[in-house]
């Protein structure tokens, strides 16, 4: 009895130091560290299907598969935002504390549910988004550098003031044969505002997203893409092992009837 009392006073006195709100270890002391991974969606449940993207435009049963995925993922994104502490923010106005910025599907651009998120043609969305890290802010890119993507650099060029100030991302082929049956890519937005940092885990709290429309992918073929996210403390590393600040797939768009 006497241990069992114990035991209960230490537990009642490390709860009451726990703080909902806030982690106890937080940065370079967490297990999730400093260095923010991206993740795509919409990915397949069967674990034998890996991080392969594929449908079959001739086939309504492969594409709604797709698109339910997708909806599902952006549920959250799709519901009202009308909490009390819901506002509408940009570059000048950001939120204030305890606030949280309205997230919704409208900036999608193709990538918009009402257009199947690109499914029923062959040009399909992604869906990036960056893990969450307490406390953690962003050291922007306001300048082009040398080895960015040409589309970017005149991107970050044409940008005014604290429109600078984002986690820009790009997407590409991984290989020569990758690159020759893309066309391209297209950003919903162009990259992760400042006025979604530091995360401090208010309530109602959405992950900012960025659709990206990948432009007709030759039929028939699988093409493996690599996206990543640009910040001067997001550690990129590519390949197999260890990768850091980028995310790999696979999308497959066959034209041709195959059941299901």
């Amino acid at each position: 009895m006497v241990l069992a009392a114990l035991f209960a006073i230490c537990m009642q006195g490390l709860f009451a130091t726990l703080d909902d709100n806030q982690p106890t270890w937080t940065m370079e002391n967490s297990l999730i560290g400093v260095n923010p991974g991206l993740g795509f969606r919409p990915i397949s449940p069967r674990t034998e299907e890996g991080s392969l993207i594929w449908y079959n435009i001739t086939n309504q049963t492969t594409i709604n598969k797709w698109v339910k995925l997708a909806d599902e993922f952006l549920k959250p994104y799709k519901e009202p935002q009308t909490g009390e502490n819901f506002v509408n923010c940009n570059f000048d106005k950001p939120p204030g504390p305890n606030q949280v910025c309205i997230t919704s599907v409208n900036q999608l651009g193709n990538c918009h549910p009402s257009k199947k998120y690109g499914f029923n043609s062959s040009s399909p969305c992604v869906f990036l988004k960056l893990n969450r890290i307490y406390g953690w802010k962003p050291d922007f890119y306001t300048t082009p550098l040398e080895d960015m993507p040409d589309g970017l650099k005149q991107h970050i060029k044409t940008r005014q003031g604290e429109e600078k100030k984002q986690i820009w991302v790009t997407c590409n082929g991984i290989n020569d044969f990758d690159k020759e049956n893309i066309r391209g890519f297209n950003y919903h937005p162009r990259g992760f505002a400042s006025y979604y940092y530091p995360y401090k885990n208010p309530k109602n709290y959405l992950s900012p997203i960025i659709g990206v429309e990948i432009v007709n992918i030759t039929p028939n073929v699988i093409v493996n893409i690599e996206c990543r996210a640009w910040a001067k403390n997001i550690i990129y590393r590519g390949g197999s092992l260890n990768r850091a600040g980028s995310v790999t797939f696979e999308v497959q768009v066959d034209s041709e009837y195959k059941p299901a």
